[in-house]
């Protein structure tokens, strides 16, 4: 074992040009991996911080105990308390201090009166709480709020806003609501909580604008007494509340809500990050297996010398496996301080874009080293065996032979096999989209594929090759005809080395037609349900955004230009047990202006006891028109409906509506998340939305869209989400390509003296480097074809698993513009991964290139 040591670590001294690739593959692919661990754990720590210090003044929290979670949405929506509570939580055993917390959505409009913030995080808008210990904001600068309109806001939500103290600005309630700022605040030191932003109002400004009447609050904050403990805290305020109502420690709320955090949004974050960081080492497996296989072809009579003079199979074996492994820790290691780096980036950047990334240190735990290590090196290792197991099998005579025979071609096994596999995929995929719906099926069928185009790839290989390279030999004449018959000579390698880039090629393919497919759902529901001119909308997703004044939709249509105008609003209640979503409106303007399909029933006398349905839900729990259902309400309270209509369509208006007068005894802060416009008739579209224009402006300025603009901006998130899918994609793509270079440079090593007989009957050093190119260009646009029909087929499962298992319908698209600009960037990157090893090759000198062995 020490001989073969030796003479791993003599040959990779030797032959360091040979690993480059190699090792910036396994470098690359541990370094995002270790970087996406790192950022974890750097979040969670953050985010318990941030938490802790939200709380570490309050020993307990007084609050409603049931909630109401509708499908979707992580945080339920809970029951108001009584502020006369106050005065019985304060006379507690052991109790210092009790101040209620009114909490609410308040958006902040900036200097240039754009609104701050709505992009993700919360717009938060509450009581000023003047016990500094309960206030998890402290003042910085300026005064506290001590009359109606003054407000204080977080530091670095008014340096967004360009507002300074003294300042007059609005805050959407979503009521506008014109504040002076009077105040200055931080949080943990901090300019804010992460991204979100914060107003703190007096108590009286926030009973009346953040809650459904005075003597509401969202909790109590309780603040112990010396000597008293939060549990002993808890335990004597349980007797002195009422039924319904809760106390729980200040430490549970932070886990509480660090687990929230952690199980939605962190889990949902680092799991996308970890698929990214799956593809870029699956595509580095396939590089990296290419070098070795190449290395040990050309080290053919080598290694039969060795076997000559007496080393054993396993020697041989094992003396590829140890430049394997000293190739594998190396990169690892490297790749561990990479992804530091990559972390540290990402924690410097996302602030800048607006993603919630709180303040703190990098956090580097034990398993966030350990884990990218060990990933590193068994797929190198990994990776590399077959090609060690096939040196080791060389024979003796093999030393006799001028030159390694290339026995690499597309076998009848593999061919069978693959086939196989293809069948079984098709099969299993059809199954789990169209004749029993399940992503998991489907999901199945898609890692099939996978596997089938990979084992079918050396079988494709010379097909595609020639149809792919036949314009060459018109174009190029000889020079493009070898290389055409460079990139057919060995199907396998060709195959390999394409499958790297066909994979970043597939899952950029994938996500460009998922992304597509929902636009066009997205159109295809507007278009379909939305019967309107102009939509008024607030643009925001997450938590953030206070939505719209529902005073809006009236106004609006005093205006004569208007035909009709209805908000939608958005409340809670439990059906039949399980939590679901209300659309509280104006029934008859709902369906006039947009599509509900057909309606058995009427919308018209919904009343204050009345609801409607559609139909897919009716079905589900049993109902018709005239069949009575109970709804129990966050406030406690549970009320008898009668289904007075079913209607058929449901993506846009919900699957329950009810009126604005059936709502108003269970609301808290009321707001409604869209108006649709409708104009009379003669109304041009300019004077229609120019007058409703007119009206938004005194509303907070929300924005005023047509139909299409509507569409549009409802799927900007998507162009937003494929930003990021690209740009984490490069990494894999970037991989790909230096796994193409590194194969051409082996390649090119591996011909040195048939390149010099070219070089010797007449080829030109620019043919030399054509002929190079070209071949680069043919194995790029291999993998390219293959990635777009294996992205375009996984794409439709997607769609259509998800389709099948939602009760939305998707459509499907295939976007010409975006898939034919993949295609160029491959083809294109191909020729660029084709540069370096065809300079190389042109600077051979032709008398050397003759004499090589």
């Amino acid at each position: 074992m020490n001989a073969s040591v030796r003479i791993s670590v003599s040959s990779l001294r030797a032959h360091k040009r040979r690993f480059a690739g190699t090792f910036l593959a396994v470098l690359l692919g541990v370094a995002f991996l270790a970087g996406t661990l790192v950022m974890g754990d750097t979040l969670r720590a953050s985010f318990d911080t941030m938490f802790g210090n939200a709380t570490s003044g309050t020993d307990a929290v007084v609050r409603s105990a049931g909630t109401i979670t509708t499908p979707g949405e992580s945080q339920g929506v809970r029951q108001p308390v009584d502020t006369g509570l106050v005065t019985a939580v304060e006379k507690a055993p052991g109790v210092a201090a009790a101040e209620p917390d009114i909490q609410g959505a308040g958006q902040l409009v900036g200097a240039n009166g754009k609104p701050i913030g709505g992009q993700g995080p919360p717009t938060l808008a509450g009581n000023w709480i003047d016990d500094p210990k309960l206030n998890s904001y402290q003042l910085a600068e300026g005064r506290a709020p001590s009359k109606s309109g003054e407000v204080v806001v977080n530091r670095g939500a008014a340096e967004k806003g360009d507002l300074k103290i003294g300042d007059t600005t609005t805050l959407r309630t979503p009521d506008p609501v014109k504040v002076t700022i009077v105040g200055l605040a931080t949080f943990g030191g901090e300019d804010g909580m992460a991204q979100v932003t914060y107003t703190g109002m007096t108590r009286s400004d926030a009973e009346k604008y953040l809650t459904a009447k005075p003597g509401e609050a969202a909790s109590i904050l309780v603040r112990a007494g010396p000597g008293t403990g939060q549990q002993e805290l808890v335990d004597a305020l349980t007797p002195v509340l009422p039924k319904g109502v809760e106390a729980i420690t200040g430490q549970e709320l932070a886990e509480e809500n660090t687990d929230m955090i952690s199980g939605q949004f962190l889990s949902l974050f680092t799991t996308f990050l970890l698929v990214f960081s799956g593809v870029a080492l699956l595509v580095a497996t396939f590089s990296i297996h290419n070098t070795f296989a190449i290395v040990v072809a050309q080290r053919t009579r080598e290694n039969a010398l060795l076997r000559a003079l007496g080393a054993s199979r396993r020697q041989v074996t094992a003396s590829t496996l140890v430049e394997a492994s000293v190739v594998a820790v190396v990169a690892s290691a490297a790749g561990l301080a990479g992804g530091i780096g990559i972390a540290a980036g990402l924690q410097a950047l996302f602030p800048a874009i607006g993603f919630p990334f709180p303040e703190g240190d990098l956090v580097i735990s034990g398993l966030s080293m350990i884990l990218p290590l060990a990933v590193g090196i068994v797929v190198c290792l990994g990776s590399a065996l077959l090609p060690a197991v096939r040196a080791g099998r060389t024979a003796p005579l093999a030393a006799l032979r001028e030159t390694a025979v290339d026995q690499s071609g597309a076998s009848r096994t593999r061919a069978v096999v693959g086939s196989a596999l293809a069948a079984l995929a098709v099969a299993v995929t059809l199954t789990g989209v169209i004749v029993s719906p399940s992503l998991w099926l489907a999901g199945s069928g898609a890692i099939l594929a996978l596997a089938a185009f990979v084992v079918l790839g050396p079988v494709a290989s010379t097909t595609a090759v020639r149809v792919l390279g036949s314009p060459l030999d018109k174009l190029r004449g000889v020079t493009g005809g070898l290389a055409r018959r460079n990139a057919l000579r060995s199907p396998r390698r060709t195959a390999a080395t394409a499958s790297a880039l066909m994979i970043g090629v597939a899952v950029v393919s994938l996500f460009t037609v998922f992304g597509a497919s929902l636009k066009a759902t997205m159109d295809q529901t507007v278009s379909r349900s939305f019967a309107g001119d102009v939509a008024v909308s607030t643009p925001s997703f997450g938590a953030g955004g206070s939505g719209l004044s529902p005073r809006l939709a009236p106004a609006i249509a005093e205006r004569p230009e208007v035909d009709t105008a209805v908000g939608l609003g958005r409340g809670v209640a439990e059906v039949d047990g399980e939590g679901r979503a209300l659309t509280v409106t104006d029934p008859v303007a709902l369906e006039r202006t947009f599509d509900l399909g057909n309606i058995k029933g009427s919308m018209d006398d919904l009343g204050d006891d009345g609801i409607a349905i559609t139909g897919s839900e009716a079905d589900k729990l049993g109902l018709k028109t005239g069949d009575t259902a109970q709804l129990a309400f966050t406030d406690g309270q549970k009320q008898t409906f009668t289904v007075r209509a079913v209607y058929g369509r449901s993506e846009l208006a919900g699957d329950y509506v009810i009126t604005r007068d059936a709502w108003a005894p269970h609301r808290t802060q009321d707001s409604d998340t869209l108006v649709a416009v409708t104009f009379k008739d003669g109304v041009s579209a300019a004077d229609g939305k120019a007058a409703v224009e007119k009206v938004a402006t005194a509303y907070g300025n929300p924005e005023v869209q047509t139909r299409d603009e509507y569409a549009q901006s409802s799927a900007g998130g998507i162009d937003m989400m494929l930003t990021l899918v690209y740009a984490l994609l490069a990494l894999a793509v970037l991989i790909a390509l230096l796994g193409i270079a590194n194969t051409l440079t082996l390649a090119v090593h591996e011909r040195t003296r048939e390149l010099g007989l070219l070089r010797a009957v007449g080829q030109t050093r620019a043919q030399l480097r054509a002929m190079v190119r070209w071949e680069s260009v043919l194995v790029a646009a291999f993998g390219t074809v293959g990635g777009l029909a294996l992205g375009g087929f996984l794409g439709w499962v997607l769609v259509k698993a998800s389709d099948g298992a939602s009760d939305s319908a998707f459509a499907f698209a295939m976007p010409p513009f975006q898939l034919t600009v993949v295609a160029l960037v491959g083809v294109a990157a191909g020729a660029l991964a084709g540069l370096r090893p065809a300079r190389r090759a042109a600077r051979l000198d032709v008398l050397r290139a003759i004499a090589t062995e």
